[in-house]
């Protein structure tokens, strides 16, 4: 089973993109960030034409994720819980019906700048109402992976320049100390552990020539549990993408999984 994160910002501005990488890839099941669409006015038919089922949380012109999905999907939840007041798009969840039952997370986190001040509070508050969910989903002993854009630079290696992240929000040690504990809880890094050299990026820039330059960082991430991490075969970035026309900023990450 092949399973995709892509930070795809916006996509009805980028849905040919999109479909052309889907066709190219052929992933399983695709976890979308960014759609910037509400639900009733995301492009469903060219993806559902492909094959894919469609489940969104959608927010007028920012946030929103996706699941698409080959195979059925059933208990599909919407929003992080820890928050009834947050109404920001962030977090879908959703069982993939295989051979073997998978739980699948999509996930948005915060940027949080200007750090500090109160979008770096909400960031955290945030990734602490994700740990409490990731703890309660481990209870359940089932395979989970939790995918999409972290915002978070993890280590120095995870960035061409990290000197020029050490006051940004996605490399402040309040956030990397986050994304520690998250891994704590026994999950594993899935790129990180298929790569484990510097030099491995998911986002660069529009500005300044950060993809000709390749001054990227890494932020968009897979983190599996123990059950999930058991069956892990393979995981890539399909970097290539970004050079393409009218590209998203971000580029697919993927995973494959014994079935």
């Amino acid at each position: 089973m092949k399973i995709a994160t892509f930070n795809i910002n916006g996509v009805k501005a980028r849905i040919e993109a999109l479909t052309q990488w889907l066709t190219e890839a052929q992933p399983d099941v695709v976890l979308l960030q960014e759609i910037k669409s509400v639900d009733e006015a995301f492009p469903r038919e060219p993806l559902e034409s492909l094959g894919y089922n469609v489940e969104t949380h959608g927010q007028k012109s920012f946030n929103g994720v996706a699941i698409l999905s080959k195979l059925p999907l059933e208990d599909v939840t919407r929003g992080l819980p820890g928050d009834e007041a947050d109404e920001q798009a962030r977090w879908i969840e959703a069982t993939v019906v295989g051979k073997t039952a998978l739980r699948v997370c999509g996930l948005y986190l915060p940027n949080g700048n200007p750090a500090p001040g109160p979008k770096f509070d909400y960031k955290l508050a945030w990734m602490a109402r994700m740990q409490a969910r990731v703890q309660a989903l481990l209870a359940t002993e089932e395979p989970l992976v939790f995918a999409g854009d972290y915002n978070v630079i993890p280590q120095a290696e995870d960035a061409a320049h990290p000197e020029q992240w050490v006051e940004d929000a996605l490399y402040r040690p309040e956030s990397r100390a986050a994304f520690r504990r998250l891994l704590n809880l026994g999950l594993t890094e899935a790129i990180r552990t298929r790569f484990p050299q510097p030099g491995i990026y998911t986002f660069w820039d529009y500005q300044a020539g950060a993809w000709q330059r390749n001054n990227g960082i890494r932020i968009d991430h897979m983190l599996l549990s123990p059950q999930a991490a058991d069956r892990l075969r393979d995981a890539g970035i399909d970097k290539g993408i970004r050079a393409r026309d009218k590209p998203s900023d971000h580029v697919p990450v993927w995973i494959e999984l014994d079935a």
